[in-house]
Order: structure tokens, then C-alpha cells, then sequence
């Protein structure tokens, strides 16, 4: 199973190694809780302590000590291995990587695209789809463009209004 990103670490804060972290996970008090350990592309990283400061929230890791430190860490992801999220009861919710990778079909069933990312505004999410162009469509996910989504058939299915997918 894929790695899912829980959050990507931005500017220091202070001078004694705390960073900033840019949240993409429901459940940040249990996946930054200080003794957690986070995958990233600079090796696992473990958090020391954990903070808020104002909306922000801080994290400091075990090993980075000083701004310099912290400042290294800038733009890291910071992801867990997937098997590691718990089951998701309601049948309306869906973490991300299980959206990435479904073909994405029009009612009629006719071939749209293939969802290659999901963003996450203030409102509600909203699929990127690639089509078959090459060319790319936003998609908010919601029910009423949305109606089914078929994890085990590899599908979505997509009521576009008009003008999308034009």
C-alpha cells in the first residue's frame, strides 16, 4: 500500500528547531502526537513535542536542535504507511489515496478521465482528473456531481454540469 502525506513541514519557528506544519490529515492530535514517527524523503523522523501557536501548528523532532536545523526541513513531506489508517465507517468518506488512480466515468459511461489528485479548499474536496486529452478538470466531490463511488471496481462516476468536461 502507498504512504499517505499527513502534512508537509514549512518555516521554523523560534530558534530551537520547532517547525511549522501545513496539517492534510482529519486526526492530527493522534498522527503528530509527540512520539509518533513520520516517513519522509529525508528518513523517519520522530516527534519530540507538539504545540499551537495561534492556528499554526509546531512540531519539534527528535535530532533537529537549532534553526538551521529546522529551516533544512522546509517543504518535507510527512507522510504514514497506509495500512496504518483506521477503517473508515462511514460509506461517504474516503481517504485520498483510495480516490487516486479511479477511472472516472459519465453517467452515460462514457470515459472522462482518471482521478490524479484530490485538493482540499476550505469548502469540500475537489478531484483533478486527467483526461483523455491530456488536459485536466477540477471536480468538487460532492454527492450531486458524484453520485458513486466504486472502490472495487476501480470507478467513479461523474454527472458533470454543463460546460465540464466541455
Amino acid at each position: 500500500m502507498p504512504d499517505v502525506m499527513v502534512g508537509r513541514i514549512g518555516r521554523p519557528h523560534g530558534l530551537r528547531g520547532d517547525v511549522t506544519v501545513a496539517v492534510s490529515t482529519d486526526d492530527p492530535d493522534t498522527r503528530f502526537a509527540p512520539g509518533s514517527v513520520l516517513d519522509s524523503d529525508r528518513g523517519p523522523l520522530t516527534v519530540a513535542a507538539r504545540r499551537r501557536s495561534g492556528g499554526a501548528l509546531v512540531l519539534r523532532f527528535e535530532g533537529v536542535e537549532d534553526r538551521d536545523a529546522a529551516e533544512a526541513l522546509r517543504g518535507t513531506a510527512l507522510s504514514v504507511a497506509a495500512e496504518t489508517l483506521p477503517e473508515v465507517d462511514d460509506p461517504d468518506e474516503f481517504y485520498d489515496h483510495q480516490l487516486v488512480g479511479l477511472a472516472v466515468r459519465h453517467a452515460d459511461g462514457r470515459a472522462l478521465g482518471e482521478v490524479i489528485d484530490v485538493w482540499h479548499p476550505p469548502a469540500s474536496p475537489v478531484l483533478l482528473v486527467r483526461r483523455p486529452d491530456g488536459t485536466e478538470e477540477a471536480v468538487p466531490f460532492v454527492r450531486a456531481l458524484v453520485p458513486t463511488v466504486d472502490l472495487a471496481g476501480g470507478f467513479l462516476v461523474v454527472e458533470p454540469p454543463d460546460g465540464m468536461f466541455g
